[in-house]
């Protein structure tokens, strides 16, 4: 859906999980700039308020923890109260998740990483899709934040590694299921762009050879910039699935 001021229609609703802080930050900031009213979601407060207030523009600050079915059905009932739709959704919440080798991973640490990053996503892409198929006009954008680990793996990031693969499975379904009611529904694969959560693991980051060397970083507005190109494509063109990375990260070479 396009967005122009000078539309009489009401602003389009988004919906950014994990927007307290990194990439789920910017990327709310830059649909606030692109005049989306924009559902911040995540589990602290506090920084969801500290999103809220850096960015002018619409908002709700929704505390939720996306693993669990009844926040997230409350978060969203509340956006419906508010708004009355919802035309994009972002799944960006994540954890990257216990690291070694499969046999030195607990149960319990594979189990909430795979609650955050696949549960999370299906329990609000479940909800976004319900309100997308029955709101006038029909249809909506679903954007699942992937990684590049979605292609090729990291030493000892089986729990991480399995939820990204998940997520481009999932990707691929709300496509397809999706087509009939207007519902596009596309994937983002990112590779170092430079947050908290990557600004240190990336300084002694363990490659394929069991070498341990410093990655190259990219500044995350890039991220903010390309989810507000997708989010104002029209419906009956998708992004399927794009990787956004820094250049000479070792990706391609990787395994």
């Amino acid at each position: 859906m396009s967005v122009s001021s000078e539309s009489a229609l009401p602003a389009p609703v988004a919906v950014v999980t994990g927007a307290g802080s990194g990439l789920g930050r910017v990327m709310s900031h830059a649909l606030l700039a692109e005049g989306f009213r924009v559902a911040l979601l995540g589990r602290t407060p506090r920084s969801l308020e500290e999103t809220a207030a850096a960015a002018p523009g619409s908002v709700l600050v929704l505390p939720a923890d996306v693993s669990s079915a009844s926040d997230v059905e409350a978060a969203f009932t509340s956006v419906a109260d508010a708004w009355g739709r919802v035309d994009l959704l972002v799944n960006n919440a994540g954890v990257f998740g216990p690291s070694g080798d499969i046999d030195e991973v607990s149960v319990d640490d594979w189990r909430r990483t795979v609650e955050t990053n696949l549960l999370g996503s299906f329990l609000c892409a479940r909800l976004a899709f319900a309100t997308m198929k029955k709101q006038t006009p029909q249809g909506g954008r679903i954007l699942n934040i992937g990684s590049v680990s979605a292609q090729a793996p990291r030493p000892g990031s089986s729990a991480y590694t399995v939820t990204k693969h998940a997520i481009t499975g999932l990707t691929k379904s709300l496509s397809l299921d999706g087509r009939r009611y207007g519902i596009a529904c596309g994937q983002i694969d990112i590779g170092n762009a430079e947050t908290a959560m990557t600004r240190d693991s990336m300084q002694a980051a363990r490659q394929a050879d069991d070498s341990v060397r410093a990655e190259p970083l990219f500044d995350p507005e890039h991220v903010g910039r390309l989810v507000r190109y997708i989010a104002t494509l029209p419906l009956d063109v998708n992004a399927q699935f794009v990787t956004l990375m820094a250049t000479t990260m070792p990706l391609v070479g990787r395994g």
